[in-house]
């Protein structure tokens, strides 16, 4: 079969057919009563095989020796072939995550684009200055794709940049606590953190039901940081949250703090206290853990933590009696 009617069964060019033959591939092996070569069976059956090699991303010299050296272990190149294919993929599917970002962000003009493209792969950095200086930068050279942003802060390890990340979440105009939503329920346990981290610096409504749900959490980091959040918003559902954290000494100074924003409401001061009051009265507690929940009364008004710090005056344990006697010395000077 001459080349001609080769390359019209085959499907393969015939300057492809003339490539391969100069590269030792595939070469005629008879020749016709005028002189032309012409492919044999066996041939066209090699074109095939070199074909359905190459289908698989091998390149002319790979598919070479696949042919030719009888020493050839296929699993080798499949492994190598499966490992550059990955790394392919990867690296379309990242292009393809900055296209849509790019599409998302609508730039005015090139000039914006190219500083959305810009901050976009500062972002990416290996460098935890210059992931922070990107999300600061934001503010002067134009938003960032909240999508960008909510995945640079559930995946940011350096506090610096993890703050200056959450800040520049929050200045945004954008929704991001839907995104944030999913990080909450992410297996890692430090991807948790950072969703509700981020969600406490968030001021809207959406933000606020999700910290309330996940005061229900299995994961009591993000219990804790979700109660300290709601309660300095005035959510009382954190209170037993807030009252475990003094007894545990879990950042039992803010935990303090937020209960006394929340007894700020009257009808919300004798409820604390109340609960302060039973941890005291339901021990055995230590008495670092008795001092904290002392302490924490101090901020709460009314005659419920008045009575509770009076009878703390008298307590077994001299650091806290001398606190609680103490923090009505204060109250009384008020």
């Amino acid at each position: 079969m001459l080349i001609g009617d080769v390359a019209r069964r085959s499907g393969v060019s015939a300057r492809m057919l003339r490539h391969y033959d100069s590269l030792g591939l595939v070469r005629p092996t008879g020749r016709t009563a005028s002189g032309y070569r012409e492919y044999s069976d066996d041939d066209i059956r090699r074109i095939f095989h070199i074909e359905s090699l190459r289908s698989l991303g091998l390149s002319l010299r790979e598919v070479g020796r696949a042919l030719d050296d009888p020493g050839f272990r296929p699993a080798d190149l499949v492994d190598d072939l499966i490992r550059q294919t990955r790394e392919r993929i990867a690296a379309e599917t990242a292009l393809l995550t900055r296209l849509r970002r790019l599409d998302a962000a609508e730039p005015a003009g090139w000039e914006e684009a190219l500083q959305i493209v810009a901050l976009l792969q500062a972002l990416a950095s290996e460098s935890a200055g210059r992931r922070q200086r990107a999300a600061l930068s934001s503010a002067a050279e134009g938003p960032l794709p909240v999508e960008a942003l909510v995945e640079a802060v559930l995946s940011e390890t350096d506090p610096n940049a993890a703050g200056a990340l959450r800040w520049a979440l929050a200045r945004s105009d954008a929704d991001a606590s839907a995104l944030l939503a999913d990080g909450l329920h992410a297996p890692e346990a430090a991807v948790r953190e950072r969703a509700v981290q981020a969600l406490a610096e968030l001021a809207d409504g959406e933000s606020t039901a999700l910290l309330r749900d996940a005061l229900g959490s299995s994961d009591l980091v993000v219990r804790r940081h979700a109660a300290l959040a709601l309660g300095t918003r005035g959510v009382a559902e954190a209170v037993p949250t807030l009252v475990d954290m003094a007894v545990e000494g879990a950042n039992d100074v803010d935990a303090a703090d937020a209960l006394g924003m929340l007894a700020a409401r009257p009808a919300l001061a004798d409820r604390i206290a109340d609960a302060l009051v039973d941890r005291l009265a339901h021990g055995p507690l230590e008495p670092s853990a008795r001092r904290r929940l002392t302490q924490a009364l101090a901020d709460i008004p009314g005659s419920t933590a008045s009575e509770a710090l009076t009878g703390l005056t008298r307590d077994e344990d001299r650091a806290v009696a001398l606190t609680a006697t103490y923090i009505l010395t204060l109250r009384e000077a008020r």
